[in-house]
């Protein structure tokens, strides 16, 4: 599933992540290059014939409010909130409905879901997290992957790529850093609530 995501340039993504950091917040950049800054999230996506790809990874704290496990019954519901939002993927990325695009698989992962035992499991190196290049796993304690993949039954329709809905929805989250692949070819950019939509 991940054979479009492999092929991202993610050597460019910490330069992306170290600029914005020069710009903003100097504090964020110990050794970690802002790989989990609050308020800040990723997005890669992909355009390959008809299947479309998107990862979305955030640090909890931009979704949900918290990062530790949630445990009252406040914190759980903002829990199943969040997660009831990600799992209507169509309605969160705005995606046009001339493009035909439907879900050809969702999967959300983070330990606040309580759904995948080995998230907080120290081995977890040992397996999936290479898949993504092994970096991510410093940070899993904190923050929500979501995977989709879509099949388009127009891809041509699919001109921009607008992210407003996600900001609506998680005001916490104040910029999205985007890896993007289309047949136009590659980019990375940087979108905020002001400026929320990319052109493929």
């Amino acid at each position: 599933m991940r054979r479009l995501l492999l092929a991202l340039p993610f050597a460019l993504l910490p330069l992306a992540i170290a600029q914005a950091a020069d710009e903003h917040d100097h504090d964020h950049e110990h050794g970690s290059l802002g790989a989990h800054e609050h308020g800040v999230g990723r997005l890669n996506a992909a355009l390959d014939g008809q299947t479309l790809e998107l990862e979305l990874e955030s640090p909890a704290m931009n979704l949900v409010g918290f990062e530790h496990a949630a445990t009252s019954d406040a914190d759980m519901a903002k829990v199943a909130a969040a997660r009831a939002q990600l799992e209507k993927p169509l309605a969160l990325f705005s995606l046009p409905a001339a493009a035909g695009c439907k879900v050809a698989s969702q999967k959300l992962e983070s330990p606040l879901f309580g759904d995948k035992p080995d998230a907080d499991d120290h081995d977890d190196d040992d397996h999936d997290e290479d898949a993504k290049g092994g970096e991510a796993h410093h940070h899993d304690h904190s923050e929500i992957h979501a995977h989709y993949q879509f099949t388009c039954a127009a891809p041509g329709a699919l001109t921009t790529l607008d992210l407003a809905n996600i900001f609506n929805t998680f005001p916490a989250t104040q910029k999205i850093q985007v890896q993007l692949i289309s047949p136009n070819g590659q980019q990375g950019t940087e979108v905020t609530a002001k400026s929320a939509a990319l052109k493929f």
